[in-house]
């Protein structure tokens, strides 16, 4: 039901209009009166009504007067104004102040009710694209949070500035370095695998709204293993809420599906620098599960790892393959490898992760990561699971680098640059709200950043610094079409924290502040109607 609120300084009016329609067949209820517009922007401010039938002469405030205040303070609030004759032009000049119809007085039945159903069908329409709208601007939000929570877990991070204000704007900010994370793995099983394929959007959506009603738990997808939904979740009170957790996500899944689980939990982990680990435990741990369609829970949360594969040996391992230099990368690969033979199968497989989520990464990069890429990708995968053939693992992965260290040779060797720069223009395309630099990215390409410089502003026409920007208010500009994301959430989107400096780098490239370029972008819209 819509709520509406009744303006009058005459009861008799008010008790009038209270009979004249039957407001609950209509789709209304009254939820309060008032004598005047002072009164009547208290009980608006109590209730939040849908609409305002509202006298023009009254004392103390106006209908005028009140109708300029709602429209500055309430905009969504449809305001219906009932006049004498007398006021008639005086109520039609004011219709562009937020008046949407206005009925003489004494008030007809009839053009009553025809105007209350012409104001519901308007405030059904705006609240369902304003749902719409609100839908979308949440499914944004969790796109890049998925994106960037996959940027951590997954790329490199040599030269990437982890912002603490950017992980805030996607509320990422419980990632401290004194929270302890856990990741789940999941994947969903029926004997009719057909079945398993046309439910697991439903699922996907499933798990998504299970993490909504669970504060410290994020669903997050990644494409590289097709079948698996992912969660983290966040320990930040000290309260373990993961076997509740999991213990609802088989009941649900169960319920409203008819399908199986297969669950694995990766170890906690404290910290952004252990992410990857504690994705990569969760992987494992589910990995390990058995082929019966049945429900399970693999617990690896008390496997640790004996050899630790740090930051230092990584950077050495793809700094090697992207200098073209496969030789030193096959040494450290092998020396790391036989390192962990030494200790555990677990820690051969751990290991062995870990590169190949570098090569991933490096793949994707230099967009190498083709279909075929993909498959080899998922067989070497399969082979670091296997467990028991740790030389077909070494193997595959070899044979993986060696192609793509070819590749990114091509690459980094082609005539005048062309090549290295448009992965470089393509990675800013894809990350251009992160905090990117010339010289992250000269450490991510590794390269040096004064020869990127002057081969970026060679090859693409302008410096780095103006292609960012450019870019970052090309989409800014788009963003602004949708009226219900203001004007700080596109400043976030497009990767500026302060909205203040979002305006004025706005306003010097397209002559206009943001709101005002909003506003024209309307009145033009309105023009060609």
């Amino acid at each position: 039901m819509l709520k509406v609120i009744l303006v009058d300084d005459e009861i008799q009016i008010r008790k009038g209009l209270n009979w004249k329609v039957d407001w609950e067949e209509e789709g209304f209820v009254i939820v309060g009166e008032a004598s005047n517009g002072k009164e009547a922007l208290q009980v608006i401010k109590e209730e939040m009504p849908d609409l305002v039938l509202t006298d023009v002469r009254m004392p103390v405030m106006d209908g005028m007067q009140l109708v300029k205040a709602l429209s500055a303070e309430y905009p969504d609030i449809k305001v219906i104004v009932l006049s004498g004759y007398s006021d008639f032009e005086y109520v039609r000049s004011s219709l562009v102040e937020g008046v949407k119809d206005y009925l003489l007085k004494p008030v007809d039945p009839e053009e009553l009710t025809s105007a209350l159903r012409k104001s519901k069908s308007e405030i059904e329409a705006e609240k369902q694209r304003k749902m719409e709208s609100e839908r979308m601007n949440q499914f944004h939000a969790e796109e890049m949070r998925e994106q960037y929570l996959l940027h951590l877990v997954k790329d490199e991070w040599a030269g990437m500035n982890i912002s603490a204000e950017r992980l805030s704007q996607l509320n990422l900010d419980v990632l401290g370095e004194d929270v302890d994370v856990q990741f789940i793995t999941v994947e969903i099983r029926s004997r009719d695998r057909e079945q398993v394929r046309e439910l697991f959007l439903p699922f996907k959506m499933l798990c998504r709204e299970l993490s909504y009603e669970h504060e410290g738990i994020l669903s997050f997808y990644d494409t590289s293993y097709p079948n698996l939904i992912h969660f983290l979740s966040h320990h930040h009170s000290g309260e373990n809420q993961v076997p509740h957790f999991v213990q609802k996500l088989q009941e649900s899944v169960n319920t409203y599906l008819n399908l199986e689980t297969v669950i694995g939990l990766g170890k906690a982990v404290r910290g952004l620098s252990q992410l990857k680990n504690g994705y990569i435990s969760a992987l494992l741990s589910w990995s390990q599960s058995s082929a019966d369609t049945a429900s399970q829970l693999i617990d690896g949360s008390a496997i640790t790892q004996t050899v630790e594969f740090n930051e230092d040996t990584e950077w050495k391992l793809s700094n090697s393959i992207e200098q073209g230099d496969f030789e030193t990368f096959k040494k450290h690969l092998l020396t790391t490898l036989d390192e962990c033979d030494l200790h555990s199968v677990m820690s051969y497989s751990f290991a062995s992760s870990r590169v190949l989520f570098m090569l991933e990464s490096i793949a994707r990069k230099y967009d190498l990561y083709t279909d075929d890429m993909k498959k080899k990708m998922w067989n070497c995968q399969l082979g670091i699971w296997e467990l028991t053939s740790r030389d077909r693992a070494k193997a595959e992965l070899l044979e993986l680098a060696g192609m793509i260290a070819v590749k990114v040779s091509e690459t980094r060797r082609s005539s005048n640059g062309t090549a290295i720069v448009e992965n470089v223009r393509k990675y800013m395309d894809r990350h251009y709200a992160d905090e990117i630099s010339l010289t992250s990215l000269a450490d991510q390409f590794h390269i040096n950043s004064a020869y990127l410089s002057e081969m970026f502003k060679e090859q693409v026409g302008q410096n780095f610094t103006d292609y960012l920007v450019n870019l970052r208010m090309d989409k800014a500009r788009s963003l602004l079409m949708d009226e219900q994301l203001k004007i700080i959430e596109i400043a976030h989107l497009v990767g500026y924290s302060n909205s203040g400096y979002f305006s004025t780098v706005f306003k010097k490239r397209f002559g206009l502040k943001p709101i005002d370029y909003r506003r024209s972008m309307t009145m033009d819209k309105g023009e060609n109607r």
